[in-house]
């Protein structure tokens, strides 16, 4: 099976589980997932099959979209529901006009810090490893994220929720921290869902245990909720070829696509007269381009 399969991740396991379920039940068992989601969030997690794991590259760019609810009066370490309490704060009240401040002050570019209970690593070991052992440990240096789009809205006198469109490599975690700071008080994410990445949409996702039922018994999955390789790049231009350039191509001699380049930069897949995705090539000209990816299904 070479495919990308969206799957909507239950809460109280990791991302790394959800691939190891899934793992189990394909041949070839190369799988990997797109995007980590904490084990406590649920939402859309794209796993990649067999071929497919060459996707992630040209697929972790495209921007995320979260809901969620961020409770007000306290701050964990982890900045999540699972974390222990480390400081209690009273919540103001909360106004339409104030919390509209508050979401255009956290949209467009901005300096994040992340969470401390995070897979950054530090001299070869992921944050949260370390903050298990020393609570004590510095936080990860700022880092520039950019949100497009955010919304906040009042749910309760301690409760906020929230929609979000960002940026890869944002923490959801160290935003509503954040919220809660420029409101003045503490917070902590309560509650998150993811609803896209990387071109993806939730609504296309199947349930885990779903997916796994099917891939066990043989069953099709549902429409949309797995793609093919060439399927998961709808949105890149594309390019045919013929059988004579494709043999070409298979064999890494990126040569065989000059004059037949439909961008003059950036990337795009070469599809046989199969229809199947043969490469990921990047054009650096009109007439020139170098192979990114071979595909062999």
């Amino acid at each position: 099976m070479d495919a990308v399969i969206l799957i909507d991740k239950p809460a109280a396991i990791t991302s790394a589980e959800a691939v190891r379920r899934v793992k189990r039940q394909v041949k070839p068992n190369k799988v990997g997932h797109l995007g980590t989601l904490d084990p406590f969030a649920t939402g859309l997690l794209p796993i990649m099959v067999g071929e497919a794991t060459k996707l992630a590259p040209f697929l972790e760019r495209g921007n995320k979209e979260y809901e969620g609810v961020i409770r007000l009066g306290a701050e964990t370490d982890t900045l999540d529901r699972d974390g222990a309490v480390m400081r209690t704060a009273e919540v103001p009240a909360l106004t339409s006009e104030r919390l509209a401040e508050a979401a255009a002050r956290f949209t467009g570019r901005i300096s994040q810090v992340p969470p401390v209970f995070s897979a950054i690593k530090r001299e070869g070991v992921p944050m949260y490893k370390l903050a298990r052992r020393d609570a004590s440990v510095e936080a990860p240096p700022p880092r520039e994220v950019e949100i497009h789009s955010l919304a906040i809205e009042a749910i309760a006198p301690d409760a906020l929720r929230f929609t979000a469109v960002c940026s890869k490599g944002t923490y959801a975690r160290s935003l509503a921290r954040d919220i809660g700071a420029a409101l003045g008080t503490a917070a902590y994410l309560a509650d998150l869902r993811r609803t896209r990445t990387s071109g993806f949409s939730l609504a296309d996702a199947v349930a885990l245990e779903l997916a796994i039922e099917s891939l066990e018994s043989g069953t099709e999955l549902p429409t949309g909720s797995i793609l093919s390789p060439r399927q998961a790049l709808a949105t890149m231009r594309e390019a045919a070829v013929g059988a004579a350039i494709e043999r070409r191509l298979r064999s890494g001699d990126s040569s065989a696509l000059d004059m037949i380049i439909p961008v003059a930069s950036g990337c795009f897949k070469v599809i046989s007269e199969a229809g199947d995705l043969i490469a990921v090539a990047r054009a650096t000209s009109r007439a020139t381009a170098v192979i990114e990816r071979i595909f062999n299904p």
